[in-house]
């Protein structure tokens, strides 16, 4: 009762987990032999079944939900000994955050027990691991093995589940078939876009090999050695004379005619780009 305060009311779900382990570690065996041990045993189980399931609420509430069935199983340690309700629980919770295959094992191993079969809630729980792992993941084949190894179903039930079976395989392989229709109509599409976008790369190439050519071309017109004098002129200029000094003088001014006649060259009409009208 204190567990379930702590999840419902105060919303506390840490302490609402905490609590339910002491109250699963507080549990301990039960007294000798006869009419009472049967009794405690009963309440047992009754008072640590709920204790989990408060327990298994209270993770999924803080989105702990990967620990819930290591957390469960280390009060039970075998799937066989899950109780039908803590069992329905994880298997709805795995489910619901789309992780079914984590009970793959789990609720096999938990169906396959005999001392299960003979439990009321056997048909009910084979339906949901059915409709919630099996069938969503695809394993029709294990599916029909389960149902047909089951003794406890008798002929109509296994009937009835295998027509349940068959069904969910034929919504799958409908789906199947229409995804596969879907991604080959999908091909084509691509394929136009994608030769689309190859032709306005290759014009755009093209446009500009023609540029570079035209640009390489006028370059080629240019006085190379003019323009590299210059450079050195005005290299030893700025960095070995003093521009401030009487004897540069005469230097810079023959540095600045020599300028002029290379920009004049560059600008005359011989080598400026033809017009076009």
């Amino acid at each position: 009762e204190e567990a379930a305060d702590l999840l419902v009311l105060h919303r506390d779900f840490a302490a609402a987990v905490e609590r339910c382990e002491a109250g699963c570690d507080s549990l301990g065996p039960g007294p000798g032999p006869g009419h009472e041990r049967c009794l405690f045993l009963t309440s047992f189980a009754e008072v640590k079944c709920s204790l989990c399931v408060v327990g298994i609420q209270a993770l999924a509430e803080m989105n702990r939900w990967r620990e819930v069935l290591s957390w469960v199983l280390q009060y039970y340690h075998v799937p066989e000994h899950l109780p039908p309700k803590v069992l329905e629980l994880c298997i709805l919770l795995y489910s619901k955050v789309r992780e079914p295959q984590v009970m793959l094992e789990v609720g096999s191993s938990w169906l396959g027990a005999h001392a299960n079969q003979s439990l009321p809630e056997f048909g009910p729980l084979l339906e949901l691991y059915l409709a919630h792992v099996l069938l969503p993941l695809g394993r029709f084949e294990g599916a029909e093995e389960l149902v047909r190894g089951c003794a406890a179903l008798d002929g109509e039930q296994q009937l009835a589940f295998l027509g349940t079976i068959r069904q969910s395989r034929c919504r799958w392989t409908q789906r199947e078939e229409t995804r596969s229709a879907a991604e080959e109509q999908q091909d084509p599409a691509t394929e136009t876009v994608l030769g689309a976008l190859s032709q306005k790369l290759l014009t755009m190439l093209t446009l500009l090999r023609r540029a570079l050519r035209s640009m390489s071309n006028h370059f080629y017109l240019l006085p190379y050695k003019k323009m590299l004098l210059a450079t050195f002129l005005l290299y030893l200029v700025v960095v070995r004379l003093d521009p401030a000094s009487p004897t540069s003088l005469p230097f810079i001014y023959k540095l600045v005619q020599l300028f002029r006649q290379a920009w004049a060259a560059v600008l005359s009409p011989i080598h400026r780009p033809p017009s076009r009208d």
